[in-house]
């Protein structure tokens, strides 16, 4: 369980909730904007959350502070002429959707809208926002690294060489468990792999948000 005070637990249970949800959205809103109704056909064309959450991924959530969604379903060869390229925006909206709830979060923070000193109530503001923007910048990130289920997989997969694909299509069936080493297994030994790649720009990202 995550060593945190129940308002920094609930606060951070509230952030994921909508960042995931929002992540959720924006994929099956540009799916469905191309044509493709599987989204809508699922029930996925909406902002309710329990439309998106994953049992499992909520209840980590609450446990480690990490978590998951369920992952839209989309057809490919629904989306028009130009199915690859749609594919590669739709995978793409989801991480925009998190940079771009970040960018809105840190607007009354740059107008100084929220100053921490005044009370505790805009305290506990500035707090949930510095938080909600941290996690979101970090939702943003993660998500572009290419390795299967991630969306930056099938972005990487369209921008690279075509010779990339075949290394691509070699190693997506174990991409899941080469993401669960670099997850849970290195950062044990010391070796913090994901965290040297999503770290440095995450801190600058925030740093140009929030200054």
């Amino acid at each position: 369980m995550l060593n945190l005070d129940p308002v920094s637990l609930i606060s951070r249970l509230i952030t994921l909730v909508v960042a995931l949800t929002f992540h959720e959205f924006a994929h099956a809103k540009v799916a469905d904007m191309y044509g493709d109704t599987t989204p809508r056909m699922n029930g996925r064309l909406t902002l309710n959350p329990l439309a998106h959450l994953d049992p499992l991924g909520s209840i980590m959530m609450i446990a480690v502070g990490f978590g998951w969604a369920r992952p839209v379903p989309v057809n490919p060869f629904a989306l028009g002429r130009r199915s690859s390229s749609a594919f590669m925006v739709v995978s793409l909206a989801g991480p925009l959707s998190n940079l771009l709830l970040a960018i809105l979060a840190a607007i009354p923070l740059r107008l100084s809208l929220v100053n921490p000193l005044t009370n505790d109530f805009t305290s506990l503001t500035y707090q949930f926002l510095i938080q909600f923007i941290l996690i979101n910048l970090t939702l943003t990130f993660f998500n572009l690294i290419p390795l299967a289920p991630l969306d930056g997989e099938k972005v990487a997969d369209y921008l690279l060489p075509p010779k990339w694909s075949e290394i691509f299509d070699r190693i997506r069936p174990y991409s899941p468990l080469i993401l669960l080493v670099l997850l849970f297994v290195l950062p044990r030994i010391g070796i913090d792999v994901l965290g040297t790649l999503i770290y440095p720009p995450i801190r600058a990202v925030f740093n140009l948000l929030v200054r």
